[in-house]
């Protein structure tokens, strides 16, 4: 009972945390991509070098509002919803291959002004800000991806369409009667148990939108933003986006990092990358997992200090192997 009581303070705790004024939010704006896509776009603030957070699939920008916090005093932060995601639109067509992400990132870089920022891609974000800097070579000055979707072989995307996480996601739960019970309802199951509070109230704040009264909403129920469907598609093609086959025309320094308790792109992942890099750094971090930035975000911050502070980092530095 203990262990329960202190669970629902914690909530109740970090559903205030992001219960405050529209001031103290991130500022947003919008852009359209040449493909026609309305995209969100975030202004975290910080002062500093320009540092551009891109998100993992089924995730929203708002959920690196604890990690941009921490990284203020050395950078200034921006961030985007990808496609389909938080309070971006979707392609008309439905079309959600990965270059699509490449795109986003381009435009939000674009429509914000940003010259030669550094980047920080997590999960799908990796391998989005690489694309990114594959298709217009000097867009990033440095590059920091978090166990990014970037696998040295291609599989038939047919064949690829109903693979574990594809299914996961269609059967993802898509509404609640309140916000408060979707975050009680993944404050108690992994891996959404194990994000920091606070992140995990930004994902649901960020991530979920109120159900319309047309569509039978009753002002409290939520549903999520990002629909089952379109992150099942979005993992169908997570391996057919062809990064890995262009990693050697990244000529700017890549740090990739995994967690050690990762169960998706650990050391092996990371090292077959590398090995494609022209100034590559790999990094493990001890007690994370695959959403390392969503869990401990105050580590994974010191973590982006040290690789793409000025001056930071020791291109060329990769783990021996076993």
């Amino acid at each position: 009972m203990g262990y329960r009581r202190a669970r629902a303070r914690r909530c109740a705790t970090t559903v205030a945390a992001v219960n405050v004024p529209a001031d103290a939010r991130p500022r947003r704006d919008r852009c359209r991509t040449p493909d026609g896509v309305d995209i969100a776009v975030y202004d975290f603030g910080g002062s500093g070098d320009d540092l551009l957070l891109v998100h993992a699939t089924g995730f929203c920008a708002e959920v690196f509002v604890p990690l941009a916090r921490s990284l203020g005093d050395g950078f200034h932060c921006w961030g985007l919803d990808l496609r389909a995601h938080g309070h971006s639109g979707r392609p008309a067509d439905g079309d959600l291959a990965w270059s699509g992400f490449r795109v986003d990132v381009l435009a939000a870089i674009d429509h914000l002004g940003l010259e030669r920022p550094r980047a920080v891609g997590h999960s799908c974000g990796g391998a989005a800000v690489l694309l990114a800097e594959q298709a217009r070579p000097g867009t990033f000055a440095s590059l920091y991806c978090f166990e990014p979707v970037v696998i040295a072989e291609a599989v038939n995307p047919a064949a690829f369409q109903d693979n574990p996480l594809s299914a996961g996601a269609r059967r993802r739960r898509p509404t609640f009667p309140s916000a408060g019970d979707a975050l009680s309802n993944f404050s108690s199951k992994p891996p959404f148990s194990t994000l920091d509070p606070e992140v995990l109230a930004w994902y649901v704040d960020g991530g979920f939108e109120t159900v319309p009264a047309a569509d039978g909403g009753d002002g409290r129920a939520v549903r999520l933003r990002c629909r089952r469907q379109d992150e099942a598609e979005v993992y169908a093609h997570g391996a057919s986006h062809g990064a890995f086959a262009h990693l050697p025309e990244v000529s700017c320094p890549v740090t990739l990092v995994c967690g050690e308790d990762t169960d998706a792109f650990g050391l092996p992942f990371l090292r077959a990358d590398a090995a494609r890099l022209a100034h590559p750094v790999v990094e493990v971090l001890a007690g994370l997992g695959h959403f390392g930035p969503l869990e401990q975000p105050v580590v994974v911050a010191d973590s982006v200090r040290r690789a793409l502070s000025p001056g930071a980092g020791s291109p060329g530095s990769v783990p021996p192997g076993p």
